[in-house]
């Protein structure tokens, strides 16, 4: 079965000239670009294209320039390709980005609040005063315990990004970040210096989140057409209400990549698409779970190799008329009148058994018609075996997700959360 995520990067992932090829080739892209510039009241293409690195690093320009990057190559990945995900996750930033991309945020509003985001933090933290590393090749309690004993209530250091198995990000003030290195070197780690201009996701960026907090609260949101998974918990967002805690909490927060990497896994995800500047979290999946078919659609040759993988037979989706049969089967009874369950429930159960067999002996894929009549047949299973109104929704959206067909008849069984995706 073919089960899709996408992905959105964060700080660090950005470069000067990112974004410009699609820019360059889809007229989608271009107007993205056109609308932040609008949006910002600043010329972030030029920024983005061809400003110098040292203005892009600055967290105010950093998220707003990755947002726009990583909305804009969703957008062209849609257009192209036009594979509804099952699930979409970001990366810190790239959490904002899937927000936007679910139709949770409008862009406008995203770009704008990024854009504040980074200023927040950027005073949260004086220049120069905090930073951040990658450490690796040691195990997160041990960097849990090195930040432990090198805190003091002068100087910080704590754990941010726990990104795989074998990386961990720490941040804080930049006396207590050094001492860290130095002891985490000791005990056979490796470390790499992020290229960011202040300490996210740690107790420094407390008046941060307050600020941010306060900008969300005037945000206008609609419905997550498709589930996010959030940084704080790695969960699903259970609804449009928890936007707001769960983007202020990652703000102080560490952010749990490799808890949402372990659910998308769990959830029988098998490929995942990073939109967005670089290959950061397709490189962290590929090391975490190299089962998973792992792209970046900032790579040519990602996107040659994603286009072949589906385009061949490799991960179908299961067929549409026998998970019908399947759900109907294994739906609990609570209607003991054998002659309503002989009309609503065998009677058409055989209708739809007879005629999969028919379209598996011709060897063929069914028809819109044949699908919507194994739909009428599972609408009448339900209601006569009298299953609640919560359990139907969720075996339908349970049935549009496998089968990848919400776009065609999500609007005909009314689930109250749209699957259809859009931008």
């Amino acid at each position: 079965m073919r089960k899709l995520a996408l992905v959105f990067p964060g700080q660090g992932s950005q470069y000067i000239g990112m974004g410009k090829t699609l820019y360059e080739q889809y007229p989608i892209a271009k107007e993205t670009f056109q609308e932040a510039n609008k949006a910002l009241g600043f010329d972030l293409t030029s920024l983005c294209f061809e400003g110098s690195p040292e203005q892009l690093q600055q967290t105010e320009f950093t998220q707003p320039a990755i947002l726009t990057h990583s909305v804009a190559a969703y957008r062209v990945f849609m257009h192209e390709v036009g594979i509804r995900p099952h699930f979409i996750a970001g990366h810190s930033l790239g959490e904002f980005s899937a927000l936007t991309c679910s139709g949770a945020i409008s862009f406008a509003d995203a770009v704008k609040i990024v854009n504040k985001r980074g200023q927040f933090m950027q005073e949260s933290a004086s220049l120069g005063t905090g930073g951040m590393s990658a450490i690796s090749r040691v195990s997160a309690i041990d960097v849990e315990r090195v930040c432990r004993e090198i805190s003091t209530e002068q100087e910080l250091v704590t754990v941010s990004n726990y990104n795989s198995s074998t990386q961990t990000v720490i941040a804080g003030h930049i006396g207590a970040i050094e001492k860290a290195e130095r002891k985490l070197t000791e005990i056979g780690a490796d470390f790499i210096r992020l290229k960011v201009s202040a300490p996210f996701h740690c107790p420094l960026m407390k008046q941060a989140s307050f600020q941010l907090e306060q900008e969300l609260l005037q945000t206008p949101y609609s419905e997550i057409h498709v589930p996010v998974v959030a940084n704080y918990n790695a969960l699903p967002y259970p609804g449009v209400n928890r936007i707001v805690q769960a983007l202020t909490m990652q703000m102080v927060e560490p952010i749990q990549w490799n808890a949402t990497m372990q659910f998308l896994k769990n959830q029988d995800v098998n490929i995942v698409v990073e939109l967005g500047p670089g290959t950061v979290l397709r490189n962290l999946m590929k090391k975490s779970f190299s089962s998973i078919h792992s792209f970046s659609y900032d790579r040519e040759v990602d996107q040659t190799d994603l286009k072949e993988l589906l385009s061949s037979d490799q991960l179908e989706y299961p067929c549409l008329v026998s998970r019908c049969l399947a759900i109907a089967v294994c739906t609990r009874n609570s209607n003991w009148d054998q002659e309503e369950y002989e009309e609503g429930v065998i009677k058409p159960y055989r209708q739809i058994q007879t005629m999969l067999a028919e379209i598996e002996a011709a060897a063929v894929e069914p028809t819109l018609e044949q699908k919507r009549a194994a739909l009428n047949m599972l609408k009448l299973v339900f209601a006569t075996k009298r299953t609640p109104l919560e359990e139907q929704q969720m075996r339908f959206s349970q049935l549009f997700e496998e089968t990848n067909t919400g776009d065609m008849f999500a609007d005909e069984v009314q689930l109250p959360m749209q699957t259809s995706f859009t931008s």
